[in-house]
C-alpha cells in the first residue's frame, strides 16, 4: 500500500493498482458491506477494512490523499491507527491553500435498533460521546472526545481492535478475522486480555471511537457537529452516514474561514513528500 499527496478538493480516494488503477472514492454511496469491518465497492471492485486508515486521516486533519493498494484489503498493522499516525508525522502534512469544507449538521439525525443508538446533532467543532456494554471482562465503558483538541494521535489512535477468544472458531468458520492474531488485536479470555497489558484502562471504548471516526469519514468530509453512540457498531455508523447524506435539510457544506497567514486547522491538508509506503508504516 502507498499513500500519495493529492490536490486540494480531491478528498480521500482508493486506487486499485492491480486493476488498471481503478478508483473508489471514500464516500457513503460506495459502502458495500459492513460486519466486523467496513468495505467499499464500486462497479464490482471491492476494498475492505478501510476504517482504521480513514480514522487516522480524519483524526490528523488530512483531507486529500490517494491510497494505492494492489489487493482488496488494507493492512491491519497492529490493530490500531497508531502506525498510520506515526508515518503521517514522519512524512509530513502540508497545508493547502484552499478553505476546508465540512458537513455542518443543521438538525438531529438518529438511527435506533433496539437498545442500540447513534445520532448526530448540531454543534461547534467535532465531538463524540460513545458508550459500550460488552460481556465480561469488558462490561460498561464510555468516552468523550473533542477532535478540535488535537489529541487524536495520543488518546485515540493507539487503541487496538479486540475480540473474544471464545468467538474465534465461529468467526473463522464464517470467513472472518482470517488475519487476526495476538500481534494485531487484544484477545480476551474469561479473566481478561491474554496478550496484555492494555494501552489504556478503557482501550475498548477508545477503539470504538476510532472506528466511528473512520466510518463517519464516509460522509466525504469532516463532520461539524456532536455525535452520540450507545452500543453501536460499523453497520449503525454507516447507516447514520447514509441517513444524514440523504436528508439535505439536515446538513450543509460549510467553509471554515481562512485568514492570512493560513492556519493548519482552517485549511485543507494533504500528505507531503512523494509518497508514503506500507514499509514506512510498518517501521514507524
Amino acid at each position: 500500500m502507498r499513500l500519495l499527496p493529492a490536490p486540494a478538493g480531491s478528498g480521500i480516494v482508493f486506487r486499485r493498482t492491480d486493476l488498471d488503477n481503478f478508483e473508489i472514492p471514500a464516500t457513503g454511496r460506495n459502502v458495500a458491506k459492513v460486519s466486523y469491518a467496513t468495505s467499499l465497492m464500486r462497479q464490482g471492485v471491492l476494498i475492505s477494512t478501510t476504517e482504521h486508515l480513514l480514522s487516522a486521516l480524519i483524526g490528523m486533519g488530512v483531507d486529500n490523499v490517494i491510497v494505492e493498494l494492489d489487493n482488496l484489503e488494507l493492512p491491519i498493522l497492529d490493530g490500531s491507527a497508531l502506525p498510520y499516525v506515526q508515518a503521517f508525522l514522519s512524512a509530513g502534512i502540508r497545508t493547502q491553500r484552499r478553505r476546508r469544507e465540512t458537513v455542518r449538521v443543521l438538525r438531529p439525525v438518529e438511527v435506533r435498533e433496539g437498545d442500540k443508538f447513534i445520532g448526530v446533532y448540531p454543534g461547534t467543532g467535532y465531538s463524540i460521546r460513545y458508550a459500550i456494554d460488552f460481556p465480561s471482562p469488558i462490561g460498561h465503558q464510555s468516552a468523550s472526545v473533542d477532535l478540535a483538541a488535537e489529541t487524536y494521535g495520543t488518546e485515540i489512535a493507539p487503541a487496538r481492535t479486540f475480540g473474544y477468544k471464545g468467538d474465534e472458531k465461529r468467526l473463522r468458520d464464517m470467513g472472518l478475522i482470517r488475519g487476526a492474531s495476538a500481534e494485531n488485536a487484544i484477545i480476551l479470555g474469561a479473566k481478561g486480555p491474554e496478550n496484555g497489558p492494555l494501552r489504556f484502562p478503557d482501550e475498548y471504548v477508545r477503539h470504538k471511537v476510532l472506528d466511528l471516526i473512520g466510518d463517519l469519514a464516509l460522509a466525504g468530509r469532516r463532520i461539524e457537529g456532536h455525535v452520540v453512540a450507545q452500543r453501536a457498531g460499523h453497520a449503525m455508523h454507516t447507516a447514520l452516514v447514509s441517513r444524514l447524506l440523504k436528508d439535505r435539510s439536515a446538513w450543509e457544506l460549510a467553509h471554515v474561514p481562512m485568514a492570512e497567514p493560513v492556519k493548519e486547522k482552517e485549511a485543507q491538508s494533504a500528505l507531503t513528500g512523494d509518497s508514503l509506503s506500507t514499509a514506512a508504516l510498518m517501521s514507524a
